[in-house]
């Protein structure tokens, strides 16, 4: 298993999926032990919970949620199964949104993905990932620690000694944002400082497009993967390499159940569909059951080039909260999703706002499911004033030709 972090990497799809489904009820036990999750879950029999079809009918705890669940029970809003007293760290996010750190090793999961990159122990990593409140630079502590790197704690900034310390100590791996390992390039250029040790870096936190990837394989280092996670969950994917090439789409953890949804709902969509990403992960301490993360992306269908058999996502494809203020009113992803389930003669909809500001237009763009659809128009127009309590106008598109971008709420106001 050398190329491989551990045999679960390379299971049978099948015995993976067993498995997962086979923890859930003990997750769902677990976490109703927590007041937030027991309000949330309510009746809920955990035995029950066993396929992905029973844990589909659990309701999705979004992100968005976060602020207001730890407003009204801090700090945690009552998700946590671990007191606060006894985990390793707390950290504080903008909102504020509080996010736990236990105890346990690589709490974060974040050794598979710099096992991909090719770290291995007695390598060393200069940090350059945030470690004032935020939990990023001790997500690569914890994994660093596990494959037995050393670690540079760098922190973000002073590009100056970021470059003397590359000179100097010579890591092998770069740890941070692709935009900040450009700047850091561009400083050593200037300073005439030799980094070329460093020939492999894992980014994440933003973006890394096309452009920027082969600027950064262009400018002295070779190997360069992203990762996709977040502050409440730690590693969820990460890319890979076969032969030194990036292969497509990011592997999911071995620890995470995924589903894509329709955004503003819990619904799975099929695979290639855009949506949201909602994760149900199996941490001890802060379990997260159909977590909605906001992002959107896609399932890539196949196996990886590099022999890893977990399900892969296209990476960060955007964001899925797109509500939007229309003449005053908030219009939610939701209550697209509510006039879509009214209509079974709506395959997909898509709610367009247009003209200008304080004169705004509502068109809901709908994919015709059946030859006699369009005679449903007046009834779908009175939905949307009932749902929405704002008028909107409906088109009949023919089906399959909405785009497959997890678009719900398009804003197409001109505001100049």
């Amino acid at each position: 298993m050398a190329d491989y972090f551990d045999s679960l990497e390379v299971r049978d799809p099948q015995v993976r999926e067993r498995d997962l489904m086979a923890q859930l009820p003990r997750l769902i036990q677990r976490a109703q032990a927590a007041p937030g999750w027991a309000r949330i879950l309510g009746s809920v029999q955990a035995e029950d919970i066993r396929s992905r079809v029973a844990l589909a009918q659990l309701p999705v705890t979004r992100k968005s949620d976060l602020k207001d669940l730890q407003h009204a029970d801090v700090p945690f809003g009552g998700l946590a199964t671990t007191p606060m007293g006894r985990l390793k760290r707390v950290f504080m996010s903008p909102g504020p949104i509080f996010d736990p750190e236990g105890r346990g090793e690589d709490w974060w999961r974040f050794a598979r993905p710099l096992h991909a990159v090719g770290l291995r122990a007695g390598h060393t990593i200069q940090n350059c990932f945030v470690y004032q409140f935020t939990p990023a630079a001790f997500m690569v502590e914890g994994g660093a620690a596990k494959i037995g790197c050393a670690v540079i704690p760098a922190g973000a900034g002073q590009t100056e000694m970021q470059v003397q310390a590359m000179a100097a100590l010579k890591p092998d791996a770069y740890l941070g944002t692709p935009s900040f390992l450009k700047l850091i390039i561009e400083k050593a250029h200037a300073m005439g400082a030799d980094i070329s040790a460093m020939q492999r870096a894992m980014v994440g936190a933003e973006a890394l497009p096309p452009l920027l990837r082969n600027w950064l394989q262009s400018n002295g280092v070779p190997h360069v993967l992203q990762m996709y996670g977040t502050a409440d969950i730690g590693n969820i994917a990460y890319e890979s390499e076969t032969d030194g090439a990036v292969n497509p789409g990011m592997i999911l953890d071995e620890e995470l159940i995924l589903e894509i949804v329709r955004p503003g709902t819990g619904v799975p969509v099929a695979d290639g569909e855009v949506g949201e990403v909602v994760i149900t992960s199996f941490n001890p301490d802060y379990p997260l059951i159909r977590f909605g993360t906001g992002d959107l992306s896609a399932v890539l269908t196949g196996i990886s080039p590099c022999g890893r058999t977990n399900t892969r996502i296209k990476g960060w494809m955007g964001r899925a909260d797109q509500t939007a203020k229309v003449r005053a009113m908030f219009v939610h992803p939701s209550q697209v999703a509510e006039v879509t389930r009214r209509h079974p003669e709506i395959i997909k909809a898509r709610l367009v706002i247009s003209g200008e500001l304080a004169n705004d237009e509502m068109t809901l763009r709908c994919e015709a499911g059946t030859p006699g659809a369009m005679d449903a128009t007046a009834a779908v127009v009175d939905t949307i004033r009932e749902v929405t309590k704002l008028r909107g106008d409906v088109q009949w598109v023919a089906a399959g030709s909405l785009p497959n971008d997890g678009i719900v709420i398009e804003d197409a106001r001109k505001y100049e």
